[in-house]
């Protein structure tokens, strides 16, 4: 199993140096220069300025859902 977490308190990072320490958990780093998540970043960026309305979700799912059925 993988999670990632945001350590808020430098107490919580003593605890799990000290559960890796006990062979409990391990810790991997992430590099931050993955591409992936440079992507992600820069998309999240952008969804922030300008959310879709629930009007606009709703139109574009229905144009989906009006394609998908058309062609069955």
């Amino acid at each position: 199993m993988t999670y990632q977490i945001e350590i808020l308190d430098p107490k919580a990072s003593k605890i799990l140096k000290d559960l890796a320490d006990k062979q409990l958990i391990a810790i991997t780093e992430m590099s931050v220069t993955d591409p992936f998540l440079t992507v992600v970043n820069k998309l999240r960026k952008k969804a922030s300025l300008k959310p879709p309305t629930l009007e606009e979700i709703s139109k574009e799912v229905e144009s989906v859902r009006s394609k998908r059925y058309a062609k069955g």
